[in-house]
């Protein structure tokens, strides 16, 4: 490996923004249910555990590189209560993550099991960041509440499916 001590400071980076993700995603759960959007809670819980799926991964390889996990402090995160300005939070979030992590991709390169990790993580929230997409396209296509019902009717997580 050229630099290990370069790759895991890079694959820390990625455990604390993910942490830090996936807790805004179990909060942001919280507030939509409180509103009684049961299927929007559940959709961002699901997304936290996704998440710390990835966290748990990226940790277990710096383990397997001799490097010491931290847990580091984050910046505050704004929790939204409206569902629109929440996803351009998302989108933004998103682009921008993928962004810092794609640039990281080259200290992986002689790390093949990192780098095929971090690769379909990329691949995943570049997945994330297009539902996140047709979401807001279709609200500015069909209004919120439109889209909030299809939400709550699971018609609109059916078409991002297929």
């Amino acid at each position: 490996m050229a630099d290990k001590q370069a790759e895991i400071q890079a694959l820390q980076a990625i455990v604390t923004g993910l942490s830090s993700q996936s807790f805004s995603h179990r909060i942001q759960g919280l507030v939509f249910g409180s509103k009684g959007l049961a299927a929007l809670a559940d959709k961002y819980a699901e997304h936290a555990e996704e998440e710390m799926t990835w966290v748990e991964k990226f940790a277990n390889r710096i383990l397997d590189l001799g490097g010491d996990i931290k847990i580091e402090a984050t910046p505050e995160v704004k929790v939204y209560d409206d569902i629109v300005e929440y996803l351009k939070n998302e989108k933004k979030v998103s682009e921008e993550g993928i962004a810092q992590v794609s640039e990281m991709m080259p200290v992986f390169a002689s790390d093949f099991v990192a780098y095929e990790d971090v690769k379909a993580y990329l691949i995943d929230e570049d997945a994330d960041l297009q539902e996140t997409n047709q979401d807001l396209e279709l609200i500015e296509l069909i209004g919120v509440q439109n889209w909030l019902v299809q939400k709550l009717n699971g018609t609109a997580a059916s078409t991002t499916a297929e």
